[in-house]
């Protein structure tokens, strides 16, 4: 049971509960597990190299952004690759 805690402070992002309840803290920690690990499943299907730490940092800037997952997570975006953004503008040509 202890590592089942330890391994949820360090790879779920949970910084404190939203109630107290025994059933809403039940719920927001399976929510995060299948977050992770929903996460984990786009990472190998994708082949990436980063770690689901950065993979999750990434998605959670971009989250409010109309880009495609496999778009949002590749390391380098060429300046070709910005034309999969059909919606979003570019503000400066450089």
């Amino acid at each position: 049971m202890e590592l089942f805690f330890k391994w949820i402070k360090q790879h779920l992002r949970i910084k404190r509960f939203l109630a107290t309840t025994e059933n809403a803290v039940k719920t927001q920690i399976w929510c995060a597990i299948a977050t992770y690990v929903l996460i984990a499943i786009i990472k190998k299907e994708l082949q990436l190299d980063a770690s689901l730490y950065t993979c999750l940092q990434i998605l959670s800037v971009s989250v409010f952004e109309k880009t495609h997952i496999s778009c949002a997570l590749q390391q380098t975006i060429s300046h070709s690759d910005l034309h999969c953004h059909a919606n979003q503008l570019i503000l400066f040509d450089i």
